[in-house]
């Protein structure tokens, strides 16, 4: 049975930064496909970014491009997501996924999931 823990969110003003952190126990994680999804009030869940562990290769939404940036310390087993310039549209729970489906990038595709940290942003 694994587990993953989120932390790092909080209320932020617009062009501010924050890390997210997600750290992974209970199982090796470290060869699974790893990455972040959100869910704002009233949306769907949606896919942010995720990141390989064999080749290191790296995924984004349009929306978070250029901005955010992904990485892992497989050693640590634990996902980070530094989130820079950003924005009020950026406000969501934010959700640490293991082992999704790189093709598709559809939540309903995921098998592991963390609980969620809240991430703020006000104008």
């Amino acid at each position: 049975q694994g587990r993953l823990v989120e932390s790092g969110g909080g209320l932020v003003q617009a062009g501010d930064s924050l890390r997210l952190s997600c750290a992974a126990s209970g199982r090796t994680f470290s060869t699974y496909i790893m990455g972040w999804f959100r869910q704002a009030p009233g949306n769907e869940r949606e896919f942010v970014a995720a990141i390989r562990r064999s080749s290191g290769s790296t995924y984004y939404a349009d929306s978070v491009k250029g901005r955010f940036t992904i990485s892992r310390d497989n050693a640590k087993n634990t996902v980070y997501l530094q989130m820079n310039s950003l924005k009020p549209e950026d406000t969501a729970v934010y959700y640490c996924a293991a082992d999704l489906d790189i093709a598709t990038m559809n939540p309903r595709l995921v098998n592991y999931w963390g609980q969620g940290t809240q991430v703020t942003v006000s104008s």
